[in-house]
Formats: C-alpha cells, sequence, structure tokens
C-alpha cells in the first residue's frame, strides 16, 4: 500500500480495517488516527512523526482528501473500533499491553476484555495517570521488558503518540493510540447512532449532543476550503 500525501502528512488509504491490519502488523510501529482537526492542527513534530509510522484515514474528510490524490478505494477507518479488530484476530496468538483512562475505566476495561476474548494474554497494563517522568520510565521500560506484540495506549493526542514514539525506540511492536476509546468500550461514552456514523455526519451529532465541540470544530471550515479547492 502506497501513503498520499496531504499537506506533507503520509496517510494510508486503506480500502478496509483488514488491508490496514494486514499491512501495520507487518511493519510494525505506531497507527495514529488521522482527521481534520489533526490534520489542521499538527505540528512539525507531530508530522514527522506520523510520517514515520502509520497514519490512516480516520475521518471523512482525509478520506474525500485521499480520493483527489488518486486513492478511490480509500475508506473511513474508526479508531475506537480499529483496536478491537485487532484484538479479534490476534488475541488466540498474539500478547497485548494496554495503557490509560482513569483507574476505573482501565479496571472495567480490562475485566470486560477479559470476559470478551477468553484466553488473552495480557502481559501489562495500567492507567494513564504518569504522576512523573519516573512513572513514565518504568512504564517504557516494562513494555520493553515484557515485548508485547500489540500495545493500545488510551491518553489523548498527541500525548499518546509521542509515549509510544518512546515505547518503540526500545520495542518494536505494532502501536495504537486510542484517544477516549476505553469510554466508549465500556458504556461510559456513546458514539452517534448507525444513521449518523454510515452518513459521514458523526461529527454533527456530537456537536448537537455537546454545542462547546463548536469551537474545536471550526477547523473543519478550514478543511472544507482545502477540500473545496484541491489544495492538498
Amino acid at each position: 500500500m502506497e501513503a498520499v500525501s496531504l499537506r506533507g502528512l503520509n496517510v494510508y488509504p486503506a480500502s478496509c480495517a483488514d488491508e490496514l491490519i494486514d499491512f501495520a502488523n507487518e511493519r510494525k510501529g505506531i497507527l495514529v488516527a488521522v482527521n481534520a482537526e489533526k490534520m489542521a492542527k499538527a505540528t512539525p513534530q507531530l508530522v514527522s512523526l506520523i510520517n514515520d509510522n502509520i497514519g490512516y484515514c480516520d475521518g471523512s474528510g482525509v478520506v474525500l482528501a485521499s480520493k483527489q490524490k488518486g486513492a478511490e478505494a480509500a475508506c473511513k477507518i474508526a479508531g475506537c473500533e480499529l483496536w478491537l479488530k485487532i484484538i479479534e484476530r490476534y488475541y488466540r496468538t498474539g500478547s497485548f499491553y494496554f495503557v490509560g483512562g482513569r483507574p476505573d475505566v482501565y479496571a472495567d476495561t480490562i475485566k470486560k476484555l477479559k470476559a470478551d476474548f477468553p484466553g488473552i494474554n495480557i502481559v501489562g497494563s495500567r492507567d494513564g495517570y504518569l504522576a512523573s517522568a519516573e512513572d513514565r520510565q518504568a512504564l517504557i521500560d516494562d513494555v520493553a521488558d515484557k515485548r508485547p506484540d500489540f500495545v493500545f495506549v488510551a491518553m489523548g493526542s498527541p500525548k499518546q503518540e509521542f509515549l509510544m514514539a518512546e515505547m518503540l525506540s526500545r520495542h518494536k511492536a505494532l502501536y495504537q493510540g486510542l484517544g477516549g476509546s476505553y469510554d466508549v468500550y465500556t458504556g461510559r461514552a456513546k458514539r452517534a447512532p448507525k444513521w449518523w456514523i454510515d452518513h459521514n455526519a458523526e461529527f454533527v451529532y456530537r456537536l448537537i449532543k455537546q454545542p462547546s465541540r463548536i469551537k474545536r470544530d471550526w477547523i473543519r471550515v478550514k478543511f472544507a476550503w482545502w477540500l473545496l479547492w484541491k489544495n492538498f
């Protein structure tokens, strides 16, 4: 699979989640969800990190931009679904490490994973509260020591990506940043109903439910301008 360059940011335009998983598991590195907000706000440091790893289309706008660059088969792959597809495929044979969330969310996530995927090999886990540089280093050391095949980090972007980059420098595996996916998985947060998701309007539903997001979603106007003028 060849990446497309969108304003200097490389994105792999997979045609489905299975194609992306096959590609990423063979290559290893960090799976980074790319959407309009992340693309518009990406710092040079984050762009460099994504370009060294595996950016994928997590937003409908990025899908449209990829198609403008000739990747007609590109499709939206939701990060909050992708990690579970990875686990479903590999939980019988692979090893896993989970990081992130409040202590109660983290605990419920691990409990639910063990119930949903009997026999899953979780070699390490911890919540997302790293109170000191020593805590951070101890986590990185533990991942390097346990050598999991898959590492999931739910701490918000770009914090989670930079932490995973440090982990990757010590231990090669497939990593994915999950943001608030643990909250969705444990039922604390609700995604948009299927109709909104299927019609690429999930962000509209979130805006209706949480009007304060308007400050964040104005960035979509900038992205829409890029799309209109094919300025990628």
